[in-house]
């Protein structure tokens, strides 16, 4: 009997059939198929454990009804499951463990995640019941479990001995009878939303933008951002002119990915290569650091001998602190290598004053008068013919004093490089991107285009929810009405609950992350009076260990011992945020206050610059979970004159007052 070809029928599994007919089909042909569309060769013990794995599977779907997938790819993780079984009313993902006796944890977490990843990107599953099941075939059979779903409908993992799995998928047929269509389920389109590191990740093994996100129809995508990069540096090149882009976006978008996107697909495109660069020191060692590991395990993977060092150095040729090319620019009077730069944050660039400073007194140039991003286009401009400049531009992420905003690129290309051309996304004319006056001038000229593509409108970080930097916007500008609006649209999907309890955040943030979701503590630069509760923000986490490091590393996020601020964490994201709250920005019936710890006391913060980048660093802590927080605020103490109660209890009753649920 010939077997059916599975990839007309479905493109995520290196075979597909229904039931039937995979027990019509011999060993041989099955192997066949999955051999056929492996990417590299396939070992003896890889086609063992196939086939160990299919005298199994004949044994447990003969005479049911269903559908079976083989190598079924879970995109946003780059891996593939065993098999999964369209059965009855539910979908379960089986992991094979050939030979193996135990059950691991970090195998239950990873078929976990493999259900959880269905449910949450795969647009037929979203309503349907994911049963995870981990097969060590050698394993001795146990009671099993007791089914435990969650509210979303996917059970607990669940590790079971080859001969206790019929009565798993009995009792499943049973309870969850109504069928589901094999073709339609097959035919549900996947919009995984990728952290940045695992974007990063896909990206630099060579895949498509497309791939890795999902698509927004009432919205401008990530893709379309892409397509019109490329077409406006196609058109310079053609033309031989210089021009400089700007990208903006809210929180979460995926200004970063946009950037990191055109990086990759261009570092080894010779002369018109680019390079993304960053003055957000955690994000650039975090993202090397990834690339680099998961580099070497492709490669590895795939036979080839390679050291972590020789790994890591052509990463750090297409992801480098935006310092270290400024500084590799006043060493060599000649054009850089790279006719294409990308400028992550680009609004946090230095304004005159501190450069000049860091010029004089770290780099020995005494007569250095431009700002950073002054010189940075005056670098580019070396280029003989065409260059690039993209800005990647957030909207109230200024958090450092000394940053000179849009402004300042704007400025700077109108006085000094009329010759460039700029190419704006329209939102720039919005007052949170503080583009203002430069922006009015530099339209009035004849070298300057608006597009509404290069804006990214929807969050992909909350995946769950894309309203809540909305959410957070209207919290910081204490707009009560808009607020509560804006919870109302995902509170039933994205939870953000409040407590006067540290412990119970703790507790809370543990109870809700599944399998591999990261969680972490997270708090204020300017939170002094944590210390208490054992949260010292004067001890600066490591962010390789916190956003790396498994769960049983004492330096990692899992522990909620390191709190990362907002310098630690701008860029990065966890699944689940636990958000102290401290009493350097606290409500007063006068609205926010802002404060400064200094010696023994709070001092009021009277600079309008530091004010904003006090509300911007909650801003960020406020936008870094994917999936849900929970926001510490202490109930202060009557004995401690650093920490009466009364800094406290008004921003407690404010965020309860917008409808946040307390636990």
């Amino acid at each position: 009997m010939a077997p059916a070809n599975p990839l007309r029928l479905i493109q995520r599994a290196w075979y597909a059939a229904s039931f039937d007919d995979f027990n019509g089909h011999s060993d041989d042909e099955i192997v066949g198929q999955l051999i056929q569309q492996s990417n590299h060769a396939v070992e003896l013990a890889q086609r063992d454990a196939w086939l160990a794995e299919i005298e199994l599977l004949r044994g447990w779907l003969k005479g049911r009804n269903g559908t079976l997938l083989l190598e079924f790819n879970i995109p946003r993780m780059g891996l593939r499951a065993d098999a999964v079984l369209v059965i009855a009313g539910c979908v379960v993902i089986l992991e094979f463990k050939v030979g193996d006796s135990t059950v691991g944890q970090s195998a239950l977490n990873q078929v976990w995640q493999y259900a959880l990843d269905t449910k949450n990107f795969h647009e037929t599953s979203h309503g349907l019941p994911i049963v995870p099941v981990l097969v060590p075939t050698g394993l001795a059979a146990g009671e099993p479990a007791a089914p435990s779903y969650a509210s979303d409908w996917v059970r607990d993992p669940i590790a079971l001995a080859p001969q206790q799995v019929p009565e798993l998928l009995n009792e499943l047929s049973q309870r969850f009878d109504s069928p589901i269509d094999p073709k339609a389920w097959q035919a549900g389109r996947y919009r995984p939303t990728p952290t940045i590191i695992e974007a990063a990740q896909h990206l630099y093994a060579q895949h498509e933008v497309s791939d890795i996100v999902r698509t927004e129809a009432d919205a401008t995508n990530l893709t379309d951002t892409a397509h019109r990069l490329e077409s406006l540096i196609l058109q310079a090149q053609q033309l031989g002119e210089k021009l400089i882009c700007f990208v903006t976006g809210v929180p979460g978008a995926g200004k970063t990915l946009v950037g990191l996107n055109l990086a990759t697909a261009r570092r080894d495109i010779g002369d018109a290569h680019a390079v993304f660069l960053s003055g957000n020191g955690p994000l650039v060692s975090v993202l090397c650091e990834a690339l680099t590991r998961d580099d070497v395990r492709r490669r590895r993977q795939a036979g080839e001998s390679v050291t972590k060092a020789s790994a890591s150095k052509p990463i750090k040729a297409f992801i480098q602190n935006v310092h270290h090319f400024r500084d590799e620019a006043l060493r060599a009077a000649q054009a850089p290598v790279d006719r294409i730069v990308i400028f992550d944050e680009a609004q946090r660039a230095w304004n005159l004053q501190k450069t000049t400073q860091f010029m004089r007194q770290k780099k020995n140039q005494p007569d250095f008068n431009r700002s950073e991003p002054e010189f940075l286009i005056e670098t580019m401009d070396r280029h003989t013919g065409w260059a690039v400049i993209v800005c990647l531009v957030g909207g109230g992420q200024e958090i450092h004093t000394g940053e000179a905003g849009i402004g300042a690129w704007i400025d700077a290309c109108r006085e000094r490089f009329p010759h460039w051309r700029l190419c704006l996304s329209d939102q720039l004319l919005e007052a949170e991107y503080g583009a203002g006056e430069p922006l009015k001038r530099a339209r009035a000229g004849n070298r300057t285009e608006l597009y509404r593509d290069l804006h990214l409108s929807v969050s992909m970080r909350s995946f769950r929810a894309d309203s809540v930097s909305a959410f957070v916007k209207a919290l910081l500008d204490e707009d009560g009405d808009a607020a509560r609006k804006a919870l109302s649209r995902f509170s039933d999907r994205y939870p953000i609950v409040i407590t006067r309890d540290l412990n119970a955040a703790k507790q809370w943030v543990k109870h809700q992350a599944r399998a591999n979701e990261r969680y972490g503590l997270l708090g204020s630069s300017k939170a002094m009076r944590l210390r208490p509760y054992a949260v010292d923000v004067r001890l600066a986490a490591d962010p390789i260990h916190y956003f790396l490091a498994d769960g049983d590393d004492v330096r990692s996020s899992f522990y909620l011992e390191e709190c990362a601020t907002e310098f630690q964490v701008q860029g990065l994201e966890l699944d689940w945020a636990c958000t102290a709250w401290d009493a350097d920005l606290r409500m007063t019936s006068a609205g926010w206050r802002h404060y400064d710890f200094s010696g023994s006391r709070w001092k009021n913060i009277h600079s309008a610059e530091n004010q904003r980048n006090l509300k911007n660093a909650y801003r960020v802590l406020l936008t870094r979970a994917r999936q849900g927080m929970v926001i510490f605020v202490p109930a202060g103490d009557d004995q401690d004159a650093t920490r009466v109660p009364g800094y406290y209890s008004q921003t407690f009753e404010y965020l309860r007052g917008l409808g946040l649920p307390v636990i």
